[in-house]
Order: structure tokens, then C-alpha cells, then sequence
């Protein structure tokens, strides 16, 4: 994948050299002519969005933070993040890939002044969604992987030992680990194949309302509980004194990675968004529909989790360990363990459709190949990326670089380097080199929407505000702050 990376910037880099040396005609600003496909309804627009956003974090890590850090105070803080970093930057993505109406690199190629190498926003969230792919498709494989093992109900157990000697026995077969991470591959390859709106929007419209479907059901299971109290007073009732410097960061952390920004998904998604769309309006509904999903999977997880006495701190362990272990223990309990993982598997689903469509996007269109040919080379370079990290906790359990497993490895580059780096470009490059009058044009709909006084806000903050904050995520994550 990184050599596959280095020959394609080098590419680029050969090309603008020429094009300084005057020998070839500049082909910056254009791409092969390509027939674009896009969403065709608001509502669609919507789904695929909030697909993106939400992921396997809204389903126990978001839920579990909230509580371990102040409760409804960490929540407050959070949303104070979200419309301060998240928001904006999100906004000023989707708004660059609709005015382009191209993948990322070409999107960013056409709108920025000649001179100034902003491209290289696009070529960093094409490799920071091949890592983040790489190892969260082996964590999907793992949800996909206990569906079966729910209806089977070999997982059905009140013994957290029995549970997780399962978890353990899947992820340190290496056969099993490659298949399950392969067939979701090609699961979501499937869908690609058909296209933006056929595929993409089609499916997300089917998968949201079930998302939301599922979780009530559970929630309604969850709050009938003797304990339910408990879990929602760890999820709800504020702590101020846990709220210190430490608790800030972290939630600053979470407000800009919940939303699936800096890895060009939202700019890619934008590129198909319809010009009379709302992007502001769309954009704070996927926010506060975002945030409606993480609560609900706190109340249908959490009351059940206190009620048999189970560790809230426990991670990812939580889904594969525990869980299992507390639907034993509820009424219907082996149908509502299938509709957890299922549940699991439609929102790891919508992440994963917007993150493998960044490369298939740019490949699409960058070398005027066929949809169908630029997705089954993603997946192929995916496959024999994404290996690395399956492979992790057996064959390749002593593989490290700079003393990191490839799954900890490829997490850590794109998670404390990529990801910040890009959200910090895409604030420079609309805060001073697109400008307030572009992103006016683009935000207002040609002036059809009367919003320029939050447009005005919008602007100060990704010149001034967000990338600074940003870098302080940035820092902390990699351990200077």
C-alpha cells in the first residue's frame, strides 16, 4: 500500500515538474472524462452521511466515555468541541467536493490557486482511509463473525470467561480471521459495485431506519431491568469534578474523529451531494442524529451491564465479552444477542462503505477507469493490507515496527497523524486561500439561502479557531501536550 502511495504522488510530483518546465500543457485541473453518478434525495444525502458518521464507536466507545468522564458534563464539553472543530470542518468538506464535483484530489486541484500543492489534503485521506480500513475491517469481521456465533448460540453464556475464550479462539485463528475480514470486503464491495445511488444511498436508506429500529427495541429490554437506573445515572448525571484539562482534550479528540473528517470521506460524499442541498442544515442533522444514536446504544447497553454486575470501563471487550455474557441473563436473550451483533454490523457497515469509497473515488476517476475495476483494485490492495492486521494476534503477533503491531500501527498513524493533519489543511485552505467569498457561494446555495451571518461564524472559526484546536488533538495524541 505505501509503495502504491509513493507511486502515485510520485506521479503527480513528476507531472506539476514538467508542467514548471513548460514541456507538457498543465492537466492539473482536469481528470478523464468519467460519467459522475450521485444522491438522488434529501433523505438519501442524510442516510449516507450519518452511515459515514456513525461506526462501531457509537456503539460502546462513545457511551462508555461519557459515562467515565463527568456524565452529562463530558457531554456538554463534547458538543462545545463538536460545533467548534467538527462541525465546521465538516461543512467545509462537503462544501469543497460538491463545488468540484470530483474525488478529493481533483476537488482540491481545481479549486485552489495554481502554485500551492493542496492536493496533498486529498492524497493524505487516501491513505489514512486504506489504514483506517485496514484494521477497522478486521474489527468488522469480528461483528460479522458473532452474528453467526449468536445464532448459532455458542457465545450464549453467563461466564465472561466462556465468552471470552471465544472472543480469543476467533482472533487468534489466522484462517478464521482472514475469511470473516475477506467476506466483509467483498460484502462492501458488493454494494460499491452498484453505485452511488443504487448501491451506496440505496442500502444506507435501508440500514438507518433499521439502526434506529434495532436500538429502540433494545433500549425498551435494557430500561425494564432492575438495575436500569443505575446505567442511566452513569450515563446521565453530571460530575463536574471529573472535568479537568485531561477530560477536555479527550473529548476534543472524540468530537473530531466521531464524524468521520480529515480522511476525505465527507469531501467524497459532498462530490455526490445535489446543488440545492442545505449543507449547513444536513450537516448539524447528521450531528444531532449522530449524537441520538450513541445515547440510545448507552441506555439499551449500560442498564443491563449494571444490572448483572459487569465492568461499564470494559472497551472494545465490552461488545464480545461482556455483552454476550449479559444477554444470557435477559428474557429473549438469544434473539436480542442476534439483534445486537446485527445491530453492530449495520453501523460498522455505513463507516465502511464511506471510507473504502475515498480511493475507489479518486482511482475512478483520477485514471479514467471503470467503477467496477477501481473498486476490485481498493479491495485487492486492502485484502493484502488489511492481512497485516488480521493476522496480528497469531502468525504475525511479533511483527512490530517501532514497537507496534501493524493493527496498532496503522491506527496510530492515521488516528494521531493523517486524520489531524488533514483537518488542520482543509481549515488553512478555505480559512486563507479559498476564502470567505467562495465559501459563501458555496454554503448559501448561490445566494438562494439567507444564512451569511452563521456563514461569516463558519469562516472565523476554520481560520482561527478550529485548526488550532485541532493541533492541540494532534499534539496530545502523539504525547507532546
Amino acid at each position: 500500500m505505501k509503495k502504491s502511495a509513493r507511486i502515485f504522488s510520485g506521479e503527480i510530483l513528476f507531472r506539476h515538474f514538467l508542467i514548471l518546465q513548460s514541456k507538457i500543457p498543465d492537466m492539473s485541473h482536469s481528470t478523464p472524462c468519467v460519467k459522475r453518478d450521485g444522491f438522488t434525495s434529501s433523505f438519501g444525502v442524510l442516510a449516507a452521511t450519518l452511515g459515514s458518521a456513525v461506526g462501531l464507536g457509537n456503539i460502546w466507545k462513545f457511551p462508555y466515555m461519557t459515562g467515565a468522564n463527568g456524565g452529562a458534563g463530558f457531554l456538554l464539553v463534547y458538543l462545545l468541541a463538536t460545533l467548534l472543530i467538527a462541525l465546521p470542518v465538516m461543512m467545509a468538506e462537503i462544501a469543497i467536493g460538491r463545488e468540484a464535483k470530483a474525488n478529493p484530489i481533483t476537488a482540491l486541484q481545481r479549486l485552489a490557486p495554481r502554485g500551492f500543492p493542496w492536493w496533498v489534503i486529498g492524497a493524505c485521506g487516501m491513505v489514512a482511509a486504506f489504514l483506517i480500513m485496514s484494521f477497522y475491517s478486521e474489527v468488522v469481521a469480528w461483528v460479522f463473525a458473532y452474528i453467526l456465533k449468536a445464532v448459532e448460540g455458542s457465545i450464549l453464556s453467563n461466564d465472561p470467561q466462556v465468552t471470552g475464550s471465544a472472543f480469543n479462539q476467533l482472533i487468534q485463528d489466522p484462517l478464521q480471521s482472514l475469511l470473516w475480514q475477506w467476506l466483509v470486503l467483498i460484502f462492501i464491495g458488493g454494494i460499491l459495485l452498484l453505485g452511488v445511488a443504487k448501491g451506496i444511498e440505496a442500502v444506507t436508506k435501508k440500514l438507518m431506519p433499521l439502526l434506529f429500529l434495532l436500538l429502540l427495541i433494545l433500549c425498551a429490554v435494557s430500561l425494564s431491568l432492575d438495575k436500569a437506573s443505575e446505567g442511566i445515572r452513569f450515563l446521565f448525571q453530571p460530575d463536574f469534578s471529573k472535568i479537568d484539562a485531561s477530560v477536555v482534550l479527550m473529548a476534543m479528540g472524540l468530537a473530531f474523529f466521531k464524524l468521520s473528517i480529515g480522511m476525505g470521506t465527507m469531501m467524497t460524499y459532498g462530490s455526490y451531494f445535489r446543488d440545492q442541498q442545505n449543507i449547513p442544515t444536513t450537516t448539524l442533522r447528521v450531528m444531532t442524529a449522530d449524537l441520538f444514536v450513541s445515547m440510545l446504544a448507552g441506555i439499551a447497553i449500560f442498564p443491563a451491564v449494571f444490572t448483572f454486575g459487569f465492568e461499564p470501563a470494559a472497551g472494545p471487550s465490552l461488545v464480545f465479552i461482556t455483552i454476550p455474557a449479559v444477554f444470557a441473563q435477559i428474557p429473549m436473550g438469544h434473539l436480542l444477542m442476534v439483534l445486537f451483533f446485527v445491530l453492530t454490523a449495520v453501523a460498522a457497515t455505513g463507516a465502511m462503505l464511506s471510507l473504502l469509497e475515498v480511493p475507489v473515488a479518486i482511482i475512478h476517476e483520477r485514471f479514467g477507469i471503470s467503477r467496477r475495476k477501481a473498486t476490485l483494485i481498493s479491495l485487492l490492495v486492502l485484502a493484502m493490507a488489511g492481512s497485516t492486521c488480521a493476522l496480528t494476534n497469531s502468525s504475525m503477533a511479533n511483527v512490530k515496527l517501532f514497537g507496534l503491531t501493524m493493527f496498532d500501527l496503522f491506527d496510530y498513524l492515521s488516528s494521531n497523524i493523517l486524520l489531524p493533519l488533514g483537518g488542520i489543511l482543509i481549515c488553512l485552505f478555505v480559512g486563507w486561500s479559498w476564502g470567505a467569498q467562495r465559501l459563501q457561494q458555496a454554503l448559501s446555495n448561490r445566494g438562494q439561502l439567507h444564512n451569511q451571518r452563521m456563514i461569516h461564524v463558519l469562516f472565523f472559526l476554520l481560520r482561527y479557531i478550529s485548526p488550532l484546536l485541532i493541533l492541540i488533538v494532534m499534539l496530545k495524541g502523539l504525547g507532546l501536550f
